[in-house]
């Protein structure tokens, strides 16, 4: 009974602990479900005004857009009203003044036509006037005209002639001053020291006993130095001194050069001298170069062909009535382009004509025809330019100068060779005749070299072995002799020294 009355309680307990639970439950959830509801709502709430916000704002940029828009439109409103104002203004202007320029155009074709009347009327009364005057003198119009220029031209011709002339007088005096000016500035611009070439060259040697040595064994040392070096070697009384005498001034340097190492070698015998003589002939090319070199730089004219420097060079070893060629050239082309520079003339082109005006005289002993001739082909063959070879060509009046810069190279050209010292005549006539006489002897057939020697009284000849023989080395001196005899013109006698010598060498291995 009890374990049922427990049993009643428990379930009883039981169901009212499941009811009350439930309610519980039921509690809680109506809570949670208040709460979720609550939160929802207040979402939608806020949701709701932030989109009323959004709204609001976006309707109120909208209008802000709208209202800027207009603004904007009103603007560019305003400023067509503007342009078009201005426009219609211009227009009323433009519309004046066509009306006024064709109230202008108007006048001025009745004036035009006025003005045509009025030449039509004194062409009719210019022609009764004439007819008149034609009628009362009895002479046409070209017959007055004649008769009173013929009047005026007696009357006033001697006026006339007398003022041209002063006129033509005073203008030749100012331009002479004028000239006189700019000469003496450039003269003294370049002042070039002359000094003019002499046919000698002197060598100082240690001491006298060199000199036996230089005559050698019976004057076999310094018969081989004449004939190889083309020159005659003066052993005086003149203390520790040789003087080495030759027209031809390359001939002169290369002895002095051969001569000097001789000296300085001490060993001085025929084989040697031939040896050093030859070595002295192309060492000479060098100093030739070198020469060349230094005239361009001088005369400040680059960018030359290398064998146009060399042909420069070789000037230096030519001489024009005693003047050193290639110094005159350096002379002209500096006094050249003084002058161009005084005239505002091209003072290039003047300065390398100049320099260049003498480069036919370095070859002109081996080419037939005048050095200006040769010097035109020269620098025609390394294409330098027209302009060029146009100065130079009539700097000795051979050609018409075809430039203001021709006519400055011949000035400059006449301003060196007059200075005073710069030549004298009797040295190139003397140089003339004995090159004359070098020429005559090479003109006959087998001779190999020739050489005037002895102030040009002798002329060694040297014949070539194996073409003329001993007989035809006789019959050759008197035929030289006979023809100096007939062609040139002479002081005194000239001797005529015929040289055959056969050499035979061999080698021995």
């Amino acid at each position: 009974m009890q374990l049922i009355v427990f049993v009643a309680v428990n379930t009883i307990a039981l169901a009212a602990g499941a009811a009350i639970g439930y309610y519980v439950r039921q509690s809680i959830v109506k809570k949670r479900k208040g709460t979720i509801e609550a939160k929802l709502q207040k979402k939608v709430i806020q949701t709701r005004q932030e989109t009323e916000e959004m709204v609001a704002k976006a309707k109120q940029e909208s209008h802000d857009l709208i209202a800027e828009a207009q603004k904007e439109r009103e603007e560019r409103r305003k400023e067509l009203l503007k342009t078009e104002q201005v426009l219609l203004k211009r227009e009323q202007i433009l519309d004046t003044k066509i009306s006024a320029f064709e109230e202008k155009e108007s006048d001025f074709e009745s004036k035009l036509a006025k003005l045509k009347e009025a030449k039509e009327r004194i062409i009719q009364m210019k022609d009764e006037v004439q007819k008149r005057l034609e009628s009362v003198s009895q002479l046409s119009e070209k017959q007055a005209r004649e008769l009173l220029l013929s009047g005026v031209e007696d009357k006033c011709q001697a006026e006339l002639m007398e003022r041209v002339q002063k006129l033509k007088q005073e203008g030749e005096e100012r331009f002479k001053t004028l000239a006189k000016e700019i000469l003496i500035s450039v003269i003294q611009k370049y002042a070039l020291n002359q000094a003019q070439e002499i046919t000698t060259t002197t060598i100082n040697i240690p001491s006298d006993e060199v000199k036996g040595r230089i005559i050698g064994k019976e004057g076999r040392n310094i018969k081989t130095f004449e004939k190889m070096a083309g020159v005659d070697v003066i052993v005086d009384e003149t203390p520790e001194t040789v003087i080495i005498s030759g027209f031809n001034p390359l001939r002169r340097q290369i002895a002095k050069l051969a001569l000097e190492r001789l000296i300085k070698d001490g060993r001085i015998q025929p084989a040697r001298i031939e040896e050093v003589v030859n070595q002295a002939k192309e060492d000479i090319e060098d100093q030739v170069q070198e020469y060349g070199e230094k005239a361009v730089l001088d005369a400040a004219v680059l960018g030359l062909p290398a064998k146009i420097v060399q042909l420069l060079g070789r000037l230096h070893f030519r001489t024009s009535y005693g003047q050193n060629v290639l110094s005159h050239s350096i002379e002209v082309a500096h006094l050249a382009a003084a002058l161009a520079e005084e005239l505002g003339l091209d003072a290039k082109l003047a300065r390398k004509a100049g320099l260049l005006h003498d480069i036919g005289k370095a070859v002109d002993h081996q080419i037939q025809g005048s050095h200006v001739d040769i010097g035109i082909k020269i620098l025609e063959k390394f294409r330098q330019e027209p302009e060029v070879i146009a100065a130079m060509k009539s700097h000795h009046e051979e050609y018409v100068p075809e430039s203001m810069e021709a006519v400055l190279v011949k000035v400059a050209d006449q301003i060196s060779g007059a200075r005073p010292g710069a030549r004298k005549d009797t040295v190139e006539n003397y140089i003339l005749r004995l090159k004359e006489l070098e020429d005559l002897a090479l003109g006959f057939s087998g001779v190999a070299t020739a050489y005037a020697v002895q102030a040009g009284r002798e002329i060694r000849v040297f014949v070539k072995p194996e073409e003329v023989g001993d007989l035809e080395a006789y019959k050759m001196a008197r035929d030289i002799a006979d023809k100096i005899q007939r062609e040139l013109n002479y002081p005194g006698e000239i001797r005529v020294n015929v040289i055959r010598e056969t050499r035979v060498i061999e080698y021995a291995r």
